[in-house]
């Protein structure tokens, strides 16, 4: 092993606690607090986050033919979600998860 491997605890600790962390509070609040501003009314009815990790948004729509719209409006999203509440959203994953009335 040389000098160059040679990695210090302090930095090799900051890269463990960087990993651990999840998103931040007011990530997840701009998101899941803004989301039918983000998104408008007549989507919000039928698609709502689920969960935000590390620039992945994963939105359960009620219905299978919301997976295609959503993913349409994908780059649509993820612009007003970073207009309206500052967070940076890379990849959204659809799912189908039925509302329970």
């Amino acid at each position: 092993m040389s000098d160059d491997d040679v990695i210090s605890l302090s930095a090799s600790l900051d890269a463990v606690v960087r990993s651990l962390r999840g998103p931040s509070r007011a990530e997840v609040g701009g998101i899941f607090g803004r989301w039918e501003e983000a998104v408008g009314d007549y989507v919000a009815r039928h698609a709502r986050p689920s969960r935000y990790e590390e620039g992945l948004l994963v939105v359960d729509v009620d219905e299978p033919a919301w997976v295609t719209e959503i993913e349409f409006r994908t780059e649509e999203i993820s612009r007003r979600l970073f207009e309206v509440a500052q967070v940076e959203v890379s990849t959204i994953e659809v799912r189908v998860a039925r509302r329970r009335r």
